[in-house]
């Protein structure tokens, strides 16, 4: 997933970045609610993750901003405290689900996942393609009755094509989901974790589901290959 966190608490930005970012996510951060309003409607991501407090633009008011432009990305609001006055403002602005601090990292992940399954549609918790599974709450991914070891950034590449499995997607667009908005290196990473992943879900089971599409970018056939 590629995930947006808005949040002025640099110490919690960071932190919020580093456990994100070590489960497989593409991150970025801003510091105040104009430099994350920026973000949210110059780029694509699966998730935004908004701090209520913030300097020039609070939470809420960006929250509210980007329902009203037509933009249904899933929101997880961060309040400073428990409460129905917070948490009534953060859902009459138009946030999906609110997280009191301090909260736990991994209440936060499942928070993210379920709102990421839900999207603008019902999602289901397990991603199947054939009988190619993957389990964003596990970190499992499986082959048949075989299990399959990936890396954080692989599980994050595979998920984010068994997402859109049947549709081919560019390497640009893997780059800013998978990678972040950031990333400057070499674009040739997405054919060295698309071989990768082939060694992984494919060559094993003499299958062919992640597929090249030449001069486009890739596709995984839902039916398995």
């Amino acid at each position: 997933m590629r995930i947006l966190v808005v949040e002025d608490d640099k110490q919690l930005a960071s932190a919020l970045r580093r456990g994100l970012e070590d489960e497989g996510h593409a991150v970025d951060v801003a510091l105040d609610g104009r430099e994350g309003e920026w973000f949210a409607t110059e780029n694509a991501y699966d998730a935004l993750v908004l701090d209520v407090m913030l300097p020039a633009l609070s939470g809420d008011e960006l929250c509210a901003r980007l329902r009203e432009a037509g933009d249904w990305t899933p929101i997880l609001m961060l309040t400073a405290s428990s409460g129905p006055e917070q948490e009534a403002r953060a859902l009459d602005a138009g946030a999906d689900d609110f997280l009191a601090k301090p909260f736990s990292f991994v209440v936060l992940l499942a928070r993210l996942r379920a709102l990421v399954r839900r999207g603008r549609h019902e999602r289901p918790a397990v991603l199947a393609a054939g009988d190619l599974g993957l389990d964003p709450a596990t970190h499992r991914a499986w082959r048949g009755d075989t299990p399959v070891v990936l890396t954080p950034r692989q599980f994050s590449l595979l998920e984010f094509l068994m997402r859109r499995a049947g549709d081919v997607v560019s390497k640009s667009t893997i780059i800013e989901h998978v990678w972040d908005f950031s990333y400057d290196g070499d674009p040739n990473i997405v054919e060295v974790y698309v071989g990768q992943l082939r060694q992984r879900i494919d060559k094993p089971f003499g299958r062919t589901s992640l597929q090249t599409v030449r001069l486009v970018g890739y596709r995984l056939d839902p039916e398995g290959g």
